[in-house]
């Protein structure tokens, strides 16, 4: 076969779809992949469930059905992705090593089989027997044009499988920490474990930091999370070699869920793969982030999902690589795994695949092709039923393709911007173990920014803290205790502004108090200490003022000492809440949604960015020459562009649950 050449991802806007042969008679598949090809889909993704029939045995391979579904889909005209199936141990191999299977933090009791993600990344066992099949069938694969490319594993840590309690685990945790720390009395001095009486006499007594009395000491916690964290991230690349030499003309991805809920550095995760995917569930995901805490907004947006949420992370994926990157899975309908499971609202589909488009997406490939009627997964919706019929999503596919239509021969550069929030997991990490207020979440604190910036219709890239920010006007750090040296270097050479939030800079390395109390590091830009802190009842809100306007602190106060800083807002009668000093600026509380828009709106204004307020429920981006608006509510609005301007997609009148789609040289980046 013809050997392709790699050139580093795929650049063409195009479709595609999750399918599954192995559930389905095969004398089905021939007229399936007629009709995907039919529809416009270009891309179908296979195998990533596949281990027990591939290996029903150990060593014994079953490739003819695998060779038989890549045929019939490739001479459909479909380009195939091809994932390791490591995500399902099959029975046979938890047989044979039940010491793979990963073992609870919380309840301390060994997860059986029977479901999926039933291993522990610790087991030396299982990495081999991973490494083995993604081998096997790279081996295979690897040099054959019609598959494109490779999706490892599936959506690493799910199930909040990222921590295990093992055996396995704690040798590997008791090895780590001989490694970072050297000798048990330098471990004993950075944990502080002086304090009651939680001193080590060797690397070999170390505990998991799980099922004691009370809590456990946070450096503890803290080091575990690091080392689980190197785990993940050692499985995975092990998984890529064992394909990489294999397959050198095809690229290799992974399918990512929300960041927050991997655990993991993603950012180290994201590194050797030639461009990140993610899967894209609006409905279910916003559920599970309003649908308790703020039941007004889940009632409001319980068939489109928020506004910002999906957005969030599509330009989270986009700034793990600085690239453009796959939707593996996009919701077409209800889902099975929320709370609440709602039908999409009619136009939701094709908006939620034009707005990750419009992020930076090249690929959208939609989950699934057909809803199956049997298993965990009955109540998931695809593109068709469980009988075949055609589900209510397939007419919005077919409306993005007559865009993709439209779009195909015109250039398309990734979104520029001018404004970067930096992400870090260790902020997640510091903020679950001492929690210290309810509901004052770092990644929660870090979606409030990201959110009121994009109702100020600006382009953000959410970056790590490692990455070059020489080219932007505006940088925001939500929610950063721990600043790492070469941050605080960047942060000193760079000309944007700069603005810190609370609890940024909070702690050392090893989860302590800095020797000049809070913000420790970032001292050396703001002359501030903090005093003290406090937490405020989530049903609390304390006004105060701002350029004359009345706001709203919450959650998290700090008692600032302020020296020879500025200060630009006070609170709780006269404690300083904004305090500037040049380019700098700290945030020493958490506040309501108009005070950041405003702060926002003053900080961009003096960066020179331009913003604009748009309604609620619309957000715009562009790129190049390429704008996009998306319309989260039920009711039309009217678009603030020349109506002389070629639509693509729509015009001036956006209707609810719709996007327009324009083109304006006039402002292209």
């Amino acid at each position: 076969m013809t050997k392709q050449v790699f050139t580093g991802g795929h650049t063409a806007l195009a479709l595609g779809v999750c399918y599954y042969p192995e559930q389905w008679p095969e004398q089905d598949w021939a007229d399936d992949a007629r009709q995907m090809h039919a529809l416009g889909l270009h891309y179908v993704r296979i195998g990533e469930f596949a281990w027990s029939r591939l290996e029903p045995r150990q060593g014994e391979f079953c490739f003819g059905w695998l060779d038989r579904a890549i045929d019939t889909l490739a001479s459909a005209g479909l380009k195939i992705v091809l994932c390791t199936p490591t995500a399902t141990p099959p029975k046979w191999l938890i047989d044979a090593h039940p010491e793979i299977l990963p073992v609870d933090p919380v309840s301390g009791h060994t997860r059986g089989f029977g479901s999926r993600r039933h291993y522990d990344f610790s087991s030396p066992v299982f990495l081999r027997e991973a490494s083995r099949i993604s081998a096997v069938l790279a081996q295979r694969y690897g040099c054959d044009d019609r598959i494109v490319g490779w999706q490892t594993d599936n959506e690493l840590c799910c199930h909040d499988t990222s921590h295990s309690a093992s055996n396995t685990a704690r040798e590997n945790f008791q090895a780590w920490c001989e490694r970072r720390y050297g000798d048990i009395s330098s471990l004993n001095t950075a944990w502080g474990n002086v304090f009651w009486s939680m001193e080590y006499s060797s690397f070999a007594s170390i505990e998991l930091p799980f099922n004691a009395v009370t809590e456990t000491n946070p450096a503890h916690q803290l080091a575990y999370r690091r080392f689980a964290s190197e785990q993940v991230i050692h499985f995975h690349n092990s998984c890529i070699e064992a394909i990489r030499p294999h397959a050198p003309s095809q690229w290799i991805t992974h399918n990512f869920i929300p960041m927050k809920d991997t655990q993991v550095n993603c950012f180290d995760l994201a590194r050797p793969l030639d461009f990140v995917s993610y899967d894209s569930y609006p409905l279910g995901r916003s559920e599970f982030l309003l649908g308790r805490e703020q039941p007004e907004l889940a009632r409001r947006y319980m068939r489109t999902g928020h506004p910002d949420y999906t957005a969030y992370y599509l330009d989270q994926c986009r700034g793990l690589k600085n690239r453009g990157f796959w939707i593996m899975e996009q919701q077409p309908g209800p889902v099975n795994w929320a709370p609440s499971n709602p039908r999409p609202a009619p136009g939701m589909v094709a908006l939620w695949t034009l707005e990750a488009i419009a992020h930076g997406a090249d690929v959208v490939s939609f989950f699934r092709w057909r809803q199956a009627p049997f298993a965990q997964e009955q109540m998931h919706a695809g593109l068709l039923r469980s009988d075949r019929s055609k589900s209510d999503a397939w007419r919005e596919v077919e409306t993005v393709v007559r865009v993709l239509g439209a779009l195909a021969p015109l250039p398309l550069p990734q979104p520029v911007a001018q404004v970067a929030l930096l992400a870090d997991v260790s902020a997640q990490w510091v903020c679950d173990i001492e929690q210290q207020g309810q509901k004052a979440e770092a990644h929660k604190v870090a979606f409030q920014f990201y959110s009121a910036l994009r109702g100020l219709s600006v382009a953000v890239d959410i970056l790590g803290v490692d990455a070059d920010l020489s080219a932007y006007a505006l940088v925001v750090i939500p929610s950063l205790p721990i600043v790492p040296d070469p941050l605080l270097s960047s942060l000193g050479t760079i000309d944007a502004t700069v603005l810190f939030g609370p609890r940024c800079g909070a702690k050392t390395e090893e989860f302590g108090i800095p020797a000049q109390r809070a913000p420790g590091v970032l001292q050396s830009f703001l002359d501030i200490r903090v005093n003290s802190v406090e937490t405020l009842r989530p049903d609390v809100r304390e006004a105060f003022s701002y350029r004359g306007e009345t706001f709203h602190s919450r959650l998290w106060c700090e008692d600032l000492e302020v020296g020879s800083a500025s200060v630009e807002m006070s609170y709780q009668s006269g404690r300083a809440g904004l305090v500037r000093n040049g380019r700098y600026y700290y945030l020493s509380t958490l506040t309501d949604d108009p005070f950041l828009d405003r702060l926002l709106e003053n900080l961009l204004t003096g960066a020179d960015v331009d913003w604009r307020k748009v309604p609620g429920d619309v957000r715009y981006l562009r790129r190049g020459q390429v704008c996009f608006a998306f319309n989260y509510g039920e009711t039309s609005t009217q678009l603030a562009v020349d109506d002389q301007l070629e639509f693509l997609l729509g015009g001036r009148e956006l209707p609810g649950h719709s996007a327009s789609i324009w083109l304006d040289d006039r402002t292209a980046d």
